[in-house]
């Protein structure tokens, strides 16, 4: 299929054969190619369970309020926000870009750009994605809406804010996992129905997790899988030309 027919084919399923198997590699290699999706700052504050087991699958129909998209799926995929671990992902990151910059930028310019970056890993994003009772929250907002007075700045710096980036990041994700598995011909069904308690305990979550969205895969079982047609906003109603 080419891109046109994989994103026609992607429907949000609700009941899936439960005689039709689904290759776990498949998946694994679906989940993979997610990690290709843009994240913010490429801080990529997001994780993926891939569940498997008998018992691990019942739990988790029940913890999505006994949906047929989950208890009818052969696997499910969670994704999950990070963002206690953003040390570490900036560290990683600095990592990375000395050696990229070394491998790939001009040796005059390379060590301001390697500068550049751990101003921007180093400092920039620990007092972006710190947290504490909504108070760094507040300090940044007050320091962007000072700047702000004297040139354009980014407004959503509030601990709420950066936590919403941090989900539309792992959305991202979330999206571009659904459309690999349709090209291979998979179904799945993302689902903010769930007991978002249980499934952190099912997963063994710490604290600073988050549960962005379960994805339960499989096979559509014929008319039964999807609703009917596809409802859409006609598109002159969300295209604006300017």
């Amino acid at each position: 299929m080419n891109l046109r027919e994989v994103l026609n084919y992607r429907r949000s399923v609700r009941v899936y054969d439960k005689e039709k198997n689904i290759d776990a590699d498949i998946v694994k290699d679906c989940i993979e190619l997610s990690t290709l999706a843009p994240n913010s700052s490429n801080m990529q504050l997001w994780e993926a369970y891939h569940i498997l087991s008998p018992s691990a699958l019942n739990q988790m129909t029940k913890a999505c309020l006994n949906q047929t998209s989950v208890s009818t799926a052969s696997q499910l995929v969670v994704f999950v926000t990070r963002q206690d671990l953003y040390p570490k992902r900036a560290d990683a990151n600095i990592a990375f870009e000395r050696d990229n910059i070394q491998r790939n930028s001009p040796e005059e310019r390379q060590e301001k750009r390697i500068k550049d970056r751990l101003l921007y890993y180093g400092k920039l994003m620990p007092f972006l994605y710190s947290q504490f009772f909504g108070v760094f929250g507040f300090v940044r907002k007050l320091a962007v809406s000072t700047v702000g007075i004297f040139r354009p700045i980014v407004y959503q710096v509030s601990e709420s804010d950066m936590r919403i980036v941090i989900h539309k990041s792992c959305a991202l994700a979330a999206q571009t996992f659904m459309i690999a598995m349709a090209n291979e011909g998979y179904d799945t069904c993302p689902l903010e129905g769930f007991d978002s308690k249980r499934v952190k305990k099912l997963l063994k979550l710490p604290r600073g997790a988050e549960i962005n969205m379960v994805v339960s895969c499989g096979i559509r079982k014929g008319n039964e899988g999807i609703w009917g047609e596809r409802f859409r906003i006609p598109f002159n109603e969300v295209y604006h030309k300017i």
